[in-house]
């Protein structure tokens, strides 16, 4: 993680950021995950962590990503993207475009950097 850093951008938002220059196809940030147990999912989604996980897998079972994994926020016009390992139980990310130092690293919630389908929190299309 020496080369990312979080830093807060608003009173109630952080990000993750790049501390040096990260090339295009270069591997950000290895999380391992908790899978929380599906049957909680509706407890989790009524506390603070339900901005924070992933749907996992097919059964779309909450994950939390470690490291700084949650915090990524989300672009229609990412500078990275995020591939998820179920046997693994790790999220890989990785950047697909030069991203300079300084610069707010973001992934499509969506899963695919080219989707522009809605996603279940009003987003400015950033």
């Amino acid at each position: 993680m020496n080369k990312i850093y979080v830093k807060q951008i608003s009173k109630n938002h952080r990000g993750v950021f790049a501390k040096n220059k990260i090339k295009k196809g270069e591997i950000i940030e290895i999380c391992p995950v908790i899978i929380i147990p599906y049957k909680e999912k509706n407890l989790i989604n009524k506390t603070f962590l339900f901005d924070y996980y992933f749907e996992w897998g097919s059964r779309n079972q909450p994950a939390i990503a470690l490291g700084y994994g949650s915090l990524y926020n989300h672009s229609y016009q990412p500078n990275a993207e995020y591939d998820q390992n179920t046997k693994k139980k790790i999220i890989t990310f990785k950047a697909i475009k030069d991203i300079k130092p300084g610069e707010e690293i973001r992934t499509n919630y969506n899963g695919d950097h080219d989707s522009e389908e809605e996603l279940w929190f009003t987003s400015k299309k950033m």
